[in-house]
């Protein structure tokens, strides 16, 4: 868990909302608040709070060391196989947005995963609490 959670990591969080209580949103104020660099990605936006919102992985200024997904089960499929065509070699699937396709596909082709675990309560909050 701790090359996920790296200081250093530039991590890409794809479905966040511009509602603050949904959990895309929370992933990143999370992020942001405990001093990562994080990029925001939902193609329906173009702003997040003050920052700007990216429409894709591709659209990102520099790659992600790590991708957040927070999206529906059938975009994460599109999204992992986004991550093997840029390079990108972890990604952490929030509670809902795994699927049993996107998995496997990470782990064919080498992209480190985590799944069944919240990045706020299961990631942060433990490293925090350490």
């Amino acid at each position: 868990m701790d090359e996920f959670l790296h200081k250093g990591n530039k991590i890409a969080v794809v479905g966040v909302s511009s509602d603050p209580l949904k959990w895309g949103r929370k992933v990143y104020e999370s992020l942001k608040s405990a001093g990562f660099e994080a990029y925001p990605i939902n193609p329906k936006h173009t702003i997040i709070g003050q920052d700007t919102c990216y429409p894709s992985l591709k659209s990102l200024p520099e790659k992600p060391d790590v991708v957040i997904t927070v999206v529906p089960p059938g975009a994460t499929g599109k999204i992992v196989r986004e991550c093997k065509e840029l390079g990108i070699g972890k990604v952490w699937m929030q509670p809902g947005s795994e699927s049993e396709d996107a998995i496997e596909f990470c782990k064919r082709n080498n992209i480190k995963v985590i799944c069944k675990a919240c990045f706020v309560v299961d990631g942060l909050g433990k490293k925090e609490s350490q």
